[in-house]
């Protein structure tokens, strides 16, 4: 292992640089967001809307400034290598994909934004299912012991995700989506607040 393959967390410009990497793709991902909600804002009557669309919108708005907050335990990485940084930037470009899936250039072609949601429903879960997959090797980045400390309810939560989002991919139940988008942003908010201690 050489200058060329690794580089140590000990350098104090190494997690300013990552940090400025990740911000860049988050702050696309949230532009893309807000972006699409002021369309919706400004031209009301356009595209019919559809609640369900934008509880998910709402989510990964929130998901987006948890993943910014939750990413400054990278400075627990000892050793960086090229791979590890490919890894965490590819990361938070599946949420900036997320966030395009969501809110598209130009949803014409369909009936409103209800139709446009079950159209794309494989894609949008299907990359969250792989986002939800590489968190978990992201905690595993960030040691052993991190990994470990995250507790039984964050693998449980994970496993949840990933077959709910296999089920939201094939299923087209309105039922079905209206009570993940809805169990989803309540349940995403309970962690936060618990994992952050932010009601103590």
């Amino acid at each position: 292992m050489d200058d060329h393959t690794a580089v140590h967390a000990a350098d104090p410009s190494l997690f300013t640089h990552l940090r400025m990497v990740l911000s860049m793709v988050v702050s696309l991902g949230i532009a893309r967001l807000l972006s699409g909600a002021a369309r919706i804002v400004q031209h009301p009557g356009r595209t019919r809307l559809y609640w369900v669309h934008l509880l998910w919108g709402l989510s990964m708005l929130l998901t987006l400034m948890h993943f910014w907050w939750w990413q400054f335990s990278l400075a627990r990485v000892a050793v960086w290598r090229f791979e590890v940084y490919f890894f965490i930037v590819a990361y938070a470009a599946l949420y900036y994909l997320l966030c395009s899936l969501l809110f598209p250039d130009d949803v014409s072609d369909y009936a409103g934004w209800r139709d446009y949601f079950y159209s794309r429903r494989r894609w949008f879960f299907g990359l969250l299912a792989v986002a939800f997959a590489a968190d978990v090797i992201d905690s595993a980045i960030k040691g052993r012991a991190y990994l470990e400390a995250q507790g039984t309810e964050y693998l449980v939560r994970i496993a949840a995700y990933l077959v709910l989002c296999a089920a939201a991919a094939f299923v087209r139940s309105e039922r079905f989506h209206a009570a993940f988008a809805v169990g989803n942003l309540v349940y995403q908010v309970s962690w936060i607040l618990r994992i952050y201690d932010v009601l103590e």
